[in-house]
């Protein structure tokens, strides 16, 4: 019994999408010691996924991405003047690029 090859199938994003599943970049001290590494992290939107951010990465900044890692960031219960509050969940996405691809982030300042 052979298997047949899966077919590649070819996402197509719009510009307007990209910057959607985009929303910033994460200036920490943590991650810009990620950067190091060819590392870059996003803050995304909770129903992004893997797929959407590595497609959403190279077309916005034409590089190639090798993978994306992601964590789900529960939000903290804080008080604020004695009341009880939540903060809300953020999602975030660890970028590893290919060797060579670079992104400056503060090059839009």
């Amino acid at each position: 019994m052979s298997v047949r090859p899966r077919k590649k199938n070819e996402i197509k994003l719009s510009q307007n999408k990209a910057y959607q599943v985009i929303l910033n970049p994460l200036v920490t001290e943590k991650s810009t010691q990620l950067s190091e590494y060819n590392k870059i992290v996003f803050l995304v939107p909770l129903k992004a996924t893997k797929l959407d951010v590595k497609l959403s990465i190279e077309k916005i900044f034409s590089v190639k991405v090798e993978t994306v890692n992601t964590i789900l960031v529960k939000g903290k219960y804080k008080r604020f003047k004695g009341v009880l509050g939540k903060r809300s969940n953020t999602k975030k996405a660890i970028v590893t690029l290919a060797p060579g691809n670079t992104i400056d982030l503060s090059a839009g300042v």
